[in-house]
């Protein structure tokens, strides 16, 4: 129903999530992600409340894998919850329960770890992990490339109606939070087409909300900087 990738930069000063899935709006409820903290995707019988408590964890110093292991303990209902966590240090990690949906795979990598339920081949969290080791650029690029590469690897075995792209950095608001919550087409590639079209603008938009007097203007009647 979902294949997802969490993910970090080297230096962990940028964490990110990307997603897709047979369901509609798949970011509304299974992406989470901290700034200087992790990313945490919450997936196949979604519960959206481990992902803050895993995260709550992490800022408190708890490496992946304990983090990962207490939420999991704490809840009546860990086998039915495919879990995707990574934190600023150490190996990403993943929990797939045994009600986990249809075929279910995961892989990690060093800075990166991708998941999947009711997959058409359990070889797409690799092939996921793989895309984004080989990319370069912005993460949110490396991302994108991630899921289409999950998608071009098989996906799911229903075709795919969501998509959705977190990042996050040293600011208290995402700087990314792109999401096609319903196509009957590609949503990987219209995700991709919005991406296309936001990222000139990031820093821009992060400048207006830390000195707008100095910020870029919108080039539109009435702007200031027009």
């Amino acid at each position: 129903m979902t294949f997802s990738i969490v993910a970090r930069i080297e230096d962990a000063r940028m964490f990110g999530i990307a997603i897709a899935s047979s369901s509609p709006a798949v970011a509304a409820r299974c992406v989470h992600a901290r700034a200087g903290v992790g990313a945490v995707a919450t997936q196949s019988l979604t519960d959206p409340a481990l992902g803050p408590r895993i995260l709550d964890a992490l800022e408190r110093g708890v490496e992946a894998a304990a983090a990962l292991d207490r939420a999991v303990r704490a809840t009546p209902f860990g086998a039915y919850r495919q879990l995707a966590v990574i934190g600023r240090h150490g190996v990403p990690v993943v929990h797939s329960g045994a009600q986990t949906l249809g075929t279910a795979s995961a892989a990690c990598g060093t800075h990166a770890a991708a998941a999947g339920n009711l997959l058409a081949r359990a070889e797409v969290p690799a092939a996921m992990v793989g895309g984004f080791e080989r990319a370069t650029g912005h993460i949110g690029a490396r991302l994108l490339c991630a899921l289409r590469a999950g998608l071009e690897a098989g996906g799911e075995v229903t075709p795919v109606h969501s998509a959705g792209l977190l990042i996050v950095r040293e600011l208290s608001w995402p700087i990314v939070d792109l999401r096609v919550d319903w196509s009957d087409a590609d949503p990987v590639a219209e995700l991709a087409s919005i991406w296309d079209r936001y990222a000139p603008q990031i820093e821009d938009y992060v400048q207006r909300a830390q000195d707008p007097a100095t910020a870029p203007g919108f080039q539109v009647p009435g702007d200031g900087a027009t």
